[in-house]
């Protein structure tokens, strides 16, 4: 269903203009320019900082297991959520009432650098060894929570349409589900290590948003939240647009509109309760 969002709690908005956040904003906005990559990943919280294939990674684990208990993985592996994008500067300050709230109910949130992937077959494969890694050697469990913020929404929902039953939900913060509308294909092509004109031949075989049915099949859980004047990632062409295609095959979504805002800072982003609920109801669920 879609709900009119107003905010989890009573804050005043902090709207910035798109142009102001890819020049000045380009550590917290996900969907701006590409970021210079930086000598040490500063997280959030404390965590672990690790590579893998050469790409940073990291993890931030509970003091105790979902559910109750001890800080050591449950058999089977920790609940968690899957950060993206994992880009220098990411996650940042902005989520750090998220993750407070992941932590005291025990899940784990972790992610990895995958550069400007654009959800490209390089990426995912970068998404592949990380996995690997942490459900692996690093105690998690085999089924995640993405929370996909921004450009997140690309790598997420593209991984996601490949590997259904390893996901246990996707939470998105005005994410991008289509790749014509941002980066838009002359930008993106590279990623693919195709020209524009191939890529939009392509597309379909690509495009968050023609890349449903695996998901929808598996009955995969989605929360989309986002604003309606975002001029960067357009309501209607991402978040709306998926959200109209995975209900026309079934597929369980709860959009959220953020009337008034867009591609930008405002609290309610990144303190809104229904995306909480909804994070650690489907990831406690997803480590059973």
């Amino acid at each position: 269903m879609i709900r009119q969002f107003i905010g989890w709690r009573m804050f005043s908005a902090l709207v910035i203009g798109c142009a102001f956040l890819g020049a000045s904003l380009e550590r917290s906005d996900a969907a701006g320019p590409s970021i210079p990559a930086s000598p040490a990943k500063v997280l959030p919280f404390p965590g672990t900082v690790f590579q893998v294939g050469g790409h940073d990674a990291f993890l931030i684990a509970p003091e105790r297991a979902a559910g109750g208990g001890s800080s050591t993985a449950p058999r089977g592996g920790r609940a968690w959520v899957w950060y993206t994008p994992t880009l220098p500067g990411l996650p940042g300050p902005e989520e750090r009432w998220m993750f407070q709230r992941f932590l005291d109910a025990g899940i784990a949130i972790a992610g990895v650098d995958a550069g400007e992937s654009y959800g490209s077959p390089d990426g995912n494969r970068v998404f592949d060894a990380f996995f690997r890694e942490v459900t692996g050697h690093r105690g998690l469990t085999p089924r995640a929570v993405f929370l996909a913020r921004s450009r997140g929404g690309l790598m997420a929902f593209s991984w996601a349409s490949e590997h259904p039953r390893s996901v246990a939900g996707i939470a998105g913060i005005y994410p991008v589900c289509n790749l014509a509308s941002y980066p838009g294909l002359v930008k993106g092509a590279p990623a693919y290590h195709l020209e524009p004109e191939a890529l939009q031949r392509h597309l379909a075989r690509y495009n968050p948003i023609d890349r449903l049915r695996p998901l929808a099949r598996a009955r995969v859980p989605l929360f989309l939240l986002h604003g309606d004047i975002d001029t960067l990632v357009p309501l209607e062409a991402n978040s709306g647009e998926l959200a109209s295609r995975y209900r026309a095959l079934k597929g369980p979504v709860d959009l959220q509109i953020a009337h008034g805002q867009g591609h930008n800072m405002w609290t309610g982003f990144f303190e809104c309760g229904p995306l909480v609920e909804f994070v650690i109801r489907n990831a406690t669920a997803g480590a059973r």
